[in-house]
């Protein structure tokens, strides 16, 4: 049984979700205490417990202490396999969060996992799903074939979008005697992530959402509009309109850079809100954008979060443009359940991690 700490650092839900993917992967069990211990109202939320729901689905999974404002969590994986996976995580509870500890295990289940997700597809204090999809998928299906097959938005308070992917894995656990036999193969298998160079930028593209009802103010082109009179004096921009049907309004920019050498990708985006024009969401995630790529980073600290488990299986390095505390929570868990040490370089933003 692994003991963490839930309010160390943070103290947030990074914790959980990490430690959940981690060890539905390594089939360790693990016990959580002072869960979101740092936050207002401290405890699970109904989000950590679709991950669990998820988790018992795709690997027989039990847990103790799953209810919402639970400070305390023991897990119990059992063997990943063949699932068609649905939840739903209710109103608009971050789809993407819960894919970060459905995700890892997923890519390495005995056949594809057909997963359906129902929730928050653009939510506050989460990644967008055009940022999943575009920026975060093309890391992992180095490992794993992720197809994102179809999204329905959904936006706060409603929810109510789908998210409707497949998972194909490359490598199985099951082939393996532990993870540390997994570890070693997949870093024979795959090349060690090294992003430490700034991206050489030949295009920043982009998807610019809103709800279909928002089509007559022309919502989804002005944040286009906002987005490209910050970015078009020294880039090239390439930016896609979408209106769909939802339960609640709202919408949503998320913009990432090309590069004709695939090397490293910086992302940005931001979230419509009532009484915010249009163009001003999307200048701000424009100006986000610009912030990470004036810097010397290789990948926006968003992305360098989501690939710290991806680093602790190969091993490698990254830059980012900030450490965070979501960092240093999902480095903490993974030295937890992984054969890695972290070294941290907070002057020039290095993350290594040595198997």
């Amino acid at each position: 049984m692994i003991y963490i700490d839930g309010s160390h650092m943070e103290g947030g839900g990074q914790i959980v979700r990490t430690a959940l993917a981690l060890s539905t992967l390594t089939g360790k069990p693990f016990r959580v205490d002072k869960i979101r211990y740092n936050r207002p109202k401290p405890g699970l939320k109904r989000q950590h417990i679709s991950c669990i729901d998820a988790l018992k689905q795709l690997a027989h999974a039990r847990a103790e202490g799953a209810q919402p404002g639970s400070i305390a969590l023991e897990f119990f994986p059992g063997q990943i396999g063949a699932q068609s996976i649905f939840i739903d995580i209710g109103t608009a509870g971050s789809i993407t969060l819960l894919l970060q500890s459905l995700l890892l295990p997923s890519m390495f289940a005995a056949a594809p996992v057909s997963i359906k997700i129902k929730g928050g597809t653009d939510t506050k204090w989460s990644i967008p799903i055009d940022y999943f999809e575009q920026v975060i998928l093309p890391y992992f299906s180095k490992f794993a074939a992720c197809k994102i097959n179809d999204i329905k938005r959904g936006y706060y308070p409603k929810g109510q979008g789908t998210v409707d992917m497949t998972v194909s894995p490359r490598f199985h656990t099951s082939d393996f005697k532990n993870i540390t036999e997994l570890a070693a193969q997949l870093k024979n298998a795959v090349l060690k992530i090294s992003l430490s160079a700034r991206p050489e930028v030949s295009e920043i593209r982009g998807k610019s959402s809103a709800s279909k009802h928002l089509k007559g103010a022309k919502v989804a082109e002005r944040q286009v509009q906002g987005a490209a009179e910050v970015l078009e004096q020294d880039y090239s921009v390439t930016i896609r309109c979408d209106y769909q049907d939802t339960a609640s309004a709202g919408s949503v920019i998320t913009l990432w850079t090309a590069s004709e050498a695939h090397c490293g990708i910086v992302a940005a985006d931001a979230l419509g809100a009532k009484g915010v024009r249009a163009e001003k969401v999307g200048a701000a995630a424009a100006q986000k954008l610009l912030a990470v790529l004036n810097s010397n980073a290789a990948v926006d600290h968003h992305l360098a979060d989501n690939l710290v488990p991806l680093l602790a299986l190969v091993g490698g390095t990254l830059i980012t443009d900030k450490i965070t505390g979501h960092i240093h929570s999902n480095i903490h868990v993974c030295e937890k359940f992984l054969d890695v040490c972290f070294c941290i370089d907070e002057t020039e933003n290095r993350i290594t991690a040595g198997l």
